[in-house]
């Protein structure tokens, strides 16, 4: 599966979610080293998922961006 992320600048960190897995999130202190945590954070919670006998999400969130005059 492919889930979308956000990465954001969290001061001297980076913070990344995941908008089709509410409560998960990872952080580091570059943004590759969040996107590693995140792909681990994700499994994690995917596999707490189906311990607990619940569906796992579908992707279903997109990316996309919109250019403004600044």
């Amino acid at each position: 599966m492919r889930y979308a992320i956000v990465i954001e600048k969290a001061g001297e960190n980076f913070s990344v979610h995941v908008p089709d897995l509410p409560g998960c999130v990872a952080t580091g202190p570059t943004a590759e080293e969040a996107k590693t945590q995140i792909r681990e954070a994700i499994e994690f919670h995917l596999e707490g998922l189906l311990e607990d006998g619940l569906v796992i999400p579908q992707p279903a969130s997109r990316v996309g961006y919109v250019e403004v005059a600044a």
